[in-house]
C-alpha cells in the first residue's frame, strides 16, 4: 500500500508520526472518507466541502485548495491497485509540546491519506438486510464535525458488534421535557420509511451531514418519492415500515431487525429496493460524466 504523508508518497511501512502529534495526544484533528469507483473519486467536491466545514469547526486552516487536494487524491488513487477504493484522509493540528491550548505560533498540520479496497455490500445482505440495536446518544454536541476523536462512536458501534448486528441507532433527548428522538447511526445515517414516505433527520449539530444522505434526498426529489426532513421521534423508528442505513462505504442497506424484533415484514421493502437501484444508476451516471 502506498500512502501520502506530509507531502510525500511512500509505502505504509515507512510512515512515521511523532508521539507528540496532537492527533495522538488529544484527538485534535478531523478526517474524511471518500469512495472511489472506476478509479474516480465520487462526489469529490461535496467531500471537500464537508472537510472544510470540519476544519473550520476546529479552527484549523485548510492546508490545500480544492485543486491541490484533487491532485493529491488522484495521484494516490493511481499509485494503488483496484478500480474501486476508499480513501481515508486525516488532518491533525500538528506536532507541539503537550498543552491543551493551540500551539502559538501555529505549527504545520499533519496530513495523512491512505487507500483501501472498496467492496460493494454482498448480495446476501441486500437480500436479507441487516440487524441493528438502539442506544442512548451520549456523544458531544458537535457531531457535524468529522472529528478523529471517535471513542464514543467506537463504543456505540461495538454494542452492535457484540449483538451480532451491523449498526447502533442513536437516540437522544435534549431535555427532560423533550421526547427522545433519533439522530443517526454510530457510523452511518438512518432513514425511516412510513406509509410510503421517506423520513430523514435534519442536518444539524447532532448528526454528521452524510454525502450518501444527500444523494438519497436528491434521488427522492428527482423521482417523485415523498420525503420529509424533520426530527424523528424515537417511537417512530420502532413503528417504521422500513429502516435504511446509508454511508459512503455501505451505500444503502435495509435494516430488517431492530433490538431483536422485525422491522416491518422483517425483509427488505419496496422503498429500499427502489432507492438501492436508483442509487446504483445515479452512481453510474456520475462516474460516466466525470
Amino acid at each position: 500500500m502506498t500512502i501520502y504523508l506530509n507531502g510525500q508518497f511512500m509505502p505504509i511501512e515507512d510512515a512515521k508520526i511523532s508521539v507528540l502529534d496532537r492527533g495522538f495526544i488529544f484527538g485534535d484533528g478531523v478526517y474524511e472518507v471518500i469512495p472511489v469507483y472506476t478509479r474516480k473519486a465520487f462526489r469529490l467536491a461535496e467531500h471537500l466541502r464537508r472537510l472544510r466545514h470540519s476544519l473550520d469547526g476546529i479552527r484549523l486552516v485548510n492546508p490545500h485548495g480544492d485543486s491541490e487536494w484533487a491532485g493529491i487524491i488522484n495521484e494516490l488513487i493511481a499509485r494503488n491497485p483496484g478500480e474501486d477504493q476508499y480513501l481515508y484522509l486525516h488532518i491533525t493540528r500538528g506536532v507541539a509540546k503537550r498543552d491543551h491550548a493551540f500551539p502559538n505560533p501555529p505549527v504545520a498540520p499533519t496530513i495523512f491519506m491512505m487507500s483501501s479496497p472498496l467492496s460493494a455490500p454482498p448480495a446476501e445482505l441486500l437480500q436479507s438486510g441487516v440487524c441493528a440495536v438502539t442506544a442512548q446518544d451520549n456523544r458531544w454536541l458537535r457531531c457535524d464535525i468529522k472529528a478523529i476523536a471517535l471513542l464514543p462512536n467506537v463504543l456505540l458501534r461495538q454494542m452492535a458488534v457484540d449483538a451480532g448486528c451491523a449498526e447502533t441507532i442513536l437516540i437522544r433527548a435534549e431535555s427532560k421535557s423533550e421526547g427522545a428522538f433519533m439522530t443517526e447511526g454510530a457510523a452511518s445515517n438512518i432513514f425511516v420509511v412510513k406509509d410510503d414516505k421517506l423520513l430523514a433527520p435534519p442536518k444539524d449539530n447532532l448528526m454528521l451531514p452524510g454525502i450518501t444522505y444527500d444523494v438519497i434526498l436528491e434521488i427522492a426529489a428527482a423521482h417523485g418519492i415523498q420525503y420529509e426532513v424533520r426530527r424523528i421521534a424515537a417511537a417512530e423508528i420502532f413503528a417504521a415500515d422500513e429502516l435504511l442505513l446509508t454511508s459512503s462505504t455501505k451505500e444503502v442497506l435495509a435494516i430488517t431487525q431492530l433490538d431483536g424484533k422485525p422491522v416491518g415484514t422483517g425483509k427488505p421493502g419496496a422503498m429500499f429496493a427502489r432507492l438501492h437501484q436508483l442509487y446504483q444508476d445515479f452512481k453510474r451516471d456520475v462516474m460516466r460524466a466525470s
